[in-house]
């Protein structure tokens, strides 16, 4: 799938900025994302450097912000590329922040970027923009288990962790009393989590759309592999390329927005009662994708981001 799927904003395609300096911040250079989005960039003739965000440190004060990296000053950076793992979100979203208070620009600031990652947040805010999703709840106290599980209706139930990613830390309760031991077993460990209901129909597959901007510039349809119902390629999962539905699409694009993120890898679910959201990554990964749908997504990501404002 080599075409973007949706229509660019109205005025077409506008002209790009003949050159950048351009930060991406990851902590793996070797990583097939950042090696693809430090290609793309320098092919259109950007100069760009990866940045370790935990080697970066700070100077806050009312007379100005910097950076320095490894004993030297960070300046003169157009824009910022943030590729932070979710181990070092606080740390990596306060360098970003920093950044952006220097002037540089991002396609997926500090803030939408820990709204993204707090599951519990991010569908609270997905919800009030009117968002479709899987019925979702949430709650504290172990008195309210069986009225929390009354809410969410009859199992099988999803489990999650709030702050899991990549599948992991994601569970199916098939009765009610295994949701119960669950719930009290997270709580005793002190995790954060919420419970969803469980789409059956979906039949483990789930789309992820790639939104740069005002486009979906990829999709690719996810199959769980037997005998699992996580989607996640790093879970065993294998993806095809698939053209979504304009239903499906201006969905997608609605759910980046709502986060605020101008690049997300957004995950939806097929239902009787239409697409859902499942989640909006704030870092996808390149490379299942790419190789799916042999989009040149990298590319993408740093013409979307030579856009003038």
């Amino acid at each position: 799938m080599h075409a973007v799927l949706s229509r660019r904003a109205a005025g077409g395609q506008r002209a790009l900025r003949l050159s950048m300096k351009i930060a991406i911040l990851s902590r793996n250079s070797r990583l097939y994302s950042t090696r693809r989005l430090v290609e793309a960039g320098r092919v259109r003739g950007h100069t760009v450097r990866v940045l370790d965000p935990l080697r970066c440190y700070m100077r806050i004060g009312t007379e100005g912000f910097s950076l320095h990296y490894k004993g030297r000053p960070l300046t003169g950076y157009d824009a910022v590329i943030p590729r932070i793992g979710v181990s070092v979100t606080r740390y990596g979203t306060a360098v970003l922040r920093q950044f952006q208070l220097m002037g540089s620009r991002t396609p997926n600031p500090a803030e939408a970027i820990l709204r993204a990652r707090d599951k519990l947040l991010a569908h609270q805010v997905l919800a009030a923009h009117g968002i479709d999703m899987p019925v979702t709840v949430f709650g504290d106290s172990p008195d309210d288990t069986d009225d929390l599980l009354a809410m969410l209706g009859p199992p099988p139930h999803v489990i999650k962790l709030t702050s899991g990613s990549q599948g992991a830390g994601v569970m199916l309760t098939e009765k009610l009393s295994a949701s119960r031991g669950a719930v009290e077993a997270l709580r005793g460990l002190n995790a954060d989590f919420v419970m969803q209901e469980f789409i059956a129909e979906a039949g483990g597959a789930d789309l992820r759309c790639f939104v740069v901007g005002e486009c979906v510039v990829a999709a690719m349809q996810r199959q769980a592999p037997e005998g699992d119902f996580r989607s996640n390629l790093h879970r065993g999962g294998t993806a095809v390329p698939i053209v979504p539905t304009m239903q499906e699409i201006d969905l997608a694009l609605r759910a980046a927005r709502a986060i605020g993120l101008g690049v997300a890898g957004v995950d939806l679910i097929r239902s009787r009662r239409g697409p859902l959201v499942m989640e909006v990554n704030s870092t996808p990964g390149l490379e299942g994708i790419e190789t799916a749908s042999g989009a040149d997504i990298a590319g993408a990501v740093v013409e979307h981001l030579a856009e003038p404002c």
